[in-house]
């Protein structure tokens, strides 16, 4: 009878492993294939894109996939996103991609809901030390501006070249630069885990080519090599 007892206790916690294994794993690769979506509609419009120039220039693509706001005089926000960097130096293929985490909060007169599509372009690899140790915070970390948008907007301004990220929104189909401040970007290690089946740091995944990437989170970094497939000098 003990043994009974033992054999399903075990069947019911391996079962219940598996089940919230799962679920972590779909909202994973979900996360990772709408952030795919969202590069391929933004670049699919290239009046209202990201620059041409600036995407084969930069170092590092991040997206949060519907970023939700919300306000009632005290604010917030929080989405879950994905992140993918060139691999040799800045000179090779697109890494796979590491799963990250976004919040932020503000205070003012405000009130209503929003989801959001992000996009933020990181230009220097400067921007990434905070994220690669713990987090980062834009604006204080890493210097952030509000990145131009068309096929052929100028992206060597000033103002453009000194800042580490472009940031970009998306909202009811509405895409331009967006000013950020404030809003903490962390490594999602619990779904870096689900994902890649092991303890992986963030440098690991972005900064070196990986053998036997999932295919299911590889559509990420394929909608980026098919937009930017080689940085340009």
């Amino acid at each position: 009878m003990r043994r009974l007892i033992v054999f399903l206790l075990s069947i019911i916690i391996l079962t219940t492993f598996y089940e919230t294994y799962s679920q972590d794993r779909s909202e994973a690769t979900d996360r990772v294939v709408t952030a795919a979506v969202v590069i391929k509609e933004i670049m699919g419009t290239p009046d209202k894109s990201i620059p041409q120039d600036l995407l084969d220039n930069c170092q590092c693509v991040a997206v949060i996939p519907g970023m939700k706001k919300g306000a009632f005089i005290f604010g917030g926000n929080y989405g879950k996103g994905v992140i993918s960097c060139r691999t040799d130096g800045g000179q090779g293929a697109w890494s796979a991609p590491s799963m990250i985490l976004m919040s932020g909060g503000s205070f003012g007169l405000q009130i209503g809901v929003q989801s959001t599509d992000l996009v933020l372009v990181i230009m220097n690899l400067r921007g990434m030390e905070s994220l690669l140790d713990s987090n980062f915070t834009l604006g204080g970390d890493a210097s952030v501006a509000a990145g131009p948008v068309g096929r052929n907007a100028s992206a060597k301004t000033d103002a453009l070249l000194k800042a580490k990220i472009l940031a970009y929104s998306r909202t009811r189909g509405v895409f331009a630069g967006l000013s950020l401040n404030g809003e903490v970007v962390r490594s999602d290690a619990d779904a870096n885990f689900v994902v890649y089946k092991k303890q992986l740091a963030p440098r690991e995944i972005l900064f070196h080519e990986m053998k036997d990437v999932p295919s299911d989170v590889k559509i990420f970094t394929d909608q980026l090599a098919k937009f930017s497939p080689k940085q340009v000098k």
